[in-house]
């Protein structure tokens, strides 16, 4: 196991011991002086959390991880940054999830860099406690990096790995690159690194050259590695040809080596590394979320189930992905961590118990779902009709209803049968369960509805937004109050919710429509709001 992850698992396993001992319900005269030494570890500490089972390594290597991040308060913060030309800060607070998973990773980064001999300072502030150093600094939320190069800020834009805040700190501090000159270095680089860039150049000059530096500069999260000797290329991407100028990326299994074959040219190169980077069916984590959401491939195929039940479908679906490369980006979602499914599952309004396929297309904002079974000419002509543009848009809705009632229950799949195409003047009203005032709304139309029942060539509906979508029902405020007139379907009145019942009444007898009039009704009218 490498160094490096055992010193994850070790300052998580610590971390959660400290946060154990800190109960969230402290009272406000308890002591939290010592909240803000979340990184170090004293003797107490030691302790408590049975060091006896760390091999004495370990235990050194936390320690120093830990004791390489300077502390910040509200008397030394403005001095620290005035008297360091680089220091990356860390702004958390002890109660922030986010910033108790990032903490440990912040400190091995710190550890790492120091080793490397960066000359970048590691410093930690929890921001509600020292509130104002942290303003002045700039920190705003939590967790926040910001790094300082002569007293000016910087936001920071890496990962959050403590292999990627290294690559970030040092790309952004004048050492973009790792420069390899033997083959014990590319050997023990290969074992740290999952993902690299590497370039093969007889002379560190010249235009190609100058444009992979640009590059390796320009990107946040991917080390780039150079050298002059093939044999040390070979080491690093064995495929590597005897050619003059090389560039590869090297990447997880199962697409492990892709070779660069544009021209020497900045924005190629980001390009061509963004469009590779990912593996061929990438797994959503906390950790890439961010980068998967930028991503520059706007198609993306999302696949949703439980490990067990995606284990099967996985090579079927990395066979399609293939065919795809640098075309669509396919994603596999564990439909059972809430935090990661639940947000994409419900713009389609589903809770699935079996693997579901869904897609999206970035650039016009539509999403789209495979509504047959996951096999491999389904699934290849889900995606071609993706990237041809041909699928039609999936809109969300409810299971068609029960016809009948005072009022009828419009859903996503109804809403042309019942409103747009129906011959009837239709009075529609336009709720979500969370909105506080639809409820009011709800029982004054349910008083309407009940006066004009019986009336020919009118009727009344409700739709929840909530759990249906059409495209042509696009609202954003609620509740809504919409008219459809017979012949004119396409232009509905927006109704104000201000009118009482008699006004209501009234507008409904001067807008409806017993005939079509060429698409005019007996009286002008205006769509903006009454």
């Amino acid at each position: 196991m490498r160094k490096s992850n055992v010193l994850s698992l070790t300052l998580i396993l610590i971390l959660l011991l400290v946060l154990l001992h800190q109960s969230p319900f402290l009272s406000a005269g308890d002591d939290l002086a010592d909240l803000d030494e979340l990184l170090s570890i004293d003797e107490e500490l030691e302790s408590e959390t049975n060091t006896e089972a760390l091999k004495p390594s370990e235990a050194e290597i936390l320690k120093r991880a830990q004791r390489v991040v300077l502390g910040l308060n509200n008397e030394n913060a403005k001095k620290v940054i005035n008297e360091n030309e680089l220091v990356l800060v860390l702004g958390y607070t002890p109660w922030c999830p986010r910033s108790a998973e990032l903490m440990p990773r912040f400190a091995e980064a710190a550890m790492r860099l120091k080793e490397m001999g960066s000359e970048v300072l590691m410093a930690k502030i929890d921001a509600e406690r020292y509130v104002k150093a942290a303003g002045e600094l700039g920190i705003r939320g939590y967790p926040t990096m910001i790094l300082f190069v002569n007293g000016t800020g910087r936001s920071y834009t890496g990962g959050f790995t403590g292999d990627e805040i290294v690559i970030w700190a040092r790309k952004k501090t004048g050492h973009p690159i790792m420069r390899l000159s033997s083959t014990t270095t590319a050997e023990d680089f290969v074992k740290g690194y999952e993902i690299y860039v590497v370039g093969l150049f007889e002379e560190y000059e010249g235009t190609e050259y100058e444009e992979f530096v640009k590059a390796a500069t320009t990107d946040n999260d991917i080390q780039f590695v150079e050298t002059k000797d093939l044999t040390i290329a070979k080491i690093l991407f064995p495929n590597i040809g005897a050619e003059e100028h090389f560039l590869g990326l090297v990447k997880s299994e199962p697409e492990r080596f892709e070779k660069f074959e544009d021209s020497f040219q900045e924005e190629k190169i980001l390009q061509f590394v963004e469009y590779n980077k990912f593996a061929l069916v990438t797994t959503l984590t906390e950790l890439n979320s961010a980068r998967v959401y930028s991503s520059p491939m706007k198609l993306q195929v999302f696949i949703f189930a439980e490990a067990d039940d995606f284990k099967p479908q996985q090579l079927l679906i990395q066979n399609v992905a293939r065919k795809y490369k640098s075309k669509i980006m396919f994603v596999y979602v564990d439909s059972s961590e809430d935090n990661l499914a639940k947000p994409f599952l419900t713009l389609f309004g589903l809770e699935p118990e079996e693997p579901i396929v869904t897609a999206f297309d970035n650039r016009i904002g539509s999403k789209y779902l495979l509504e047959s079974d996951i096999t491999p000419t389904n699934l290849e002509g889900f995606c071609s009709g993706l990237l041809q543009g041909t699928l039609a848009p999936y809109f969300k809705s409810e299971p068609i209803p029960d016809a009948g009632g005072l009022i009828e229950k419009v859903v996503g799949r109804t809403f042309d049968a019942s409103v747009m195409n129906s011959p009837e003047n239709v009075f529609l009203e336009v709720y979500t369960p969370w909105c506080m005032d639809c409820e009011t709304t709800s029982k004054q139309i349910a008083k309407l509805a009940k006066h004009f029942e019986g009336q020919k060539n009118l009727k009344f509906g409700r739709i929840d937004f909530s759990l249906n979508e059409h495209p042509k029902l696009q609202i954003d405020n609620f509740p809504a109050l919409l008219f459809y007139p017979v012949g004119d379907k396409s232009n509905p009145i927006k109704i104000s919710k201000k009118l009482n019942l008699k006004e209501l009444a009234a507008f409904i007898k001067e807008n409806m429509r017993s005939e079509v009039n060429n698409g005019v009704s007996s009286k002008d009218r205006t769509k903006d709001e009454l």
